[in-house]
C-alpha cells in the first residue's frame, strides 16, 4: 500500500488539520526528507500552501486546530504544535498550546528545527492599551503602585521615562521613579 493510501485511510479521506476533503497530498514533516507513515500527514491544498508559505497564512483558517490538536496520531501532533508555536503571538493560540497535551519525546520532535531562543528574545513588550514599547519610551502610571521593598507609592500620573524592557519577560518594564529604579509591570502603563 503506498504512502498516500495509509494516509487516507488513517485520516478517513479528509485533512488532518482542517479536515477538509478537496486536493488532498502528503506532507513529509522536516526535518525527514523520507516518506513513513511515522513523519508524514495528508492534508488539504490551503493548508499545504500556508504550511510552504507563511507569508500568505490567513489566521482565521488555523483555528480549526482546536479540534486537530486532540489527535492520536504523532505526526499532527507535531505539525500542530509547531503552527501553533508560530501563531502564538495572536493570543488565541498561546491557549491552545497551553491546553495541548503533548508527550514530551512528541514535543522533542516538534521543537526540532525551531529556532525557540530567537522566538523568546524577540518578545514584544505591550502597554495596557497594546501599544508596542520600546526601550527609550517614556511611559505614564495608570494605578498607583506599591513598591516592593520600600515605602515609597509610585502615584497614578506618575511619568517614567526612558525604559528598559525585561528580555526575560514581556510583561517587565524597568524605569525610574523620582530617584529610585523600579520594574514595572506593563498592564500598569500607558506610553506617551
Amino acid at each position: 500500500m503506498s504512502l498516500e493510501n495509509e494516509l487516507r485511510e488513517r485520516s478517513k479521506s479528509s485533512c488532518e488539520l482542517c479536515s477538509g476533503s478537496d486536493d488532498l497530498q502528503v506532507y513529509i514533516i522536516p526535518p525527514s526528507t523520507n516518506e513513513h507513515l511515522d513523519n508524514s500527514v495528508i492534508v488539504c491544498r490551503t493548508c499545504f500552501d500556508q504550511i510552504k508559505s507563511p507569508e500568505i497564512t490567513n489566521i482565521n483558517h488555523w483555528r480549526c486546530l482546536n479540534d486537530s490538536m486532540w489527535s492520536e496520531h504523532i505526526p499532527v501532533q507535531v505539525v500542530v504544535w509547531r503552527l501553533l508555536f508560530k501563531l502564538k503571538k495572536e493570543g488565541w493560540p498561546q491557549d491552545l498550546l497551553n491546553m495541548m497535551y503533548i508527550e514530551d519525546a512528541t514535543l522533542e520532535i516538534a521543537k526540532s528545527l525551531m529556532d525557540i531562543e530567537d522566538e523568546k528574545q524577540e518578545a514584544i513588550h505591550r502597554d495596557v492599551n497594546g501599544v508596542v514599547l520600546s526601550s527609550g519610551d517614556s511611559v505614564i502610571l495608570i494605578k498607583d503602585l506599591k513598591v516592593k521593598g520600600s515605602s515609597l507609592i509610585a502615584k497614578q500620573g506618575t511619568p517614567v521615562r526612558n525604559i528598559r524592557l525585561d528580555r526575560d519577560n514581556k510583561n517587565y518594564i524597568e524605569g525610574k521613579v523620582g530617584p529610585t529604579q523600579i520594574v514595572i509591570i506593563t498592564d500598569f502603563v500607558k506610553k506617551i
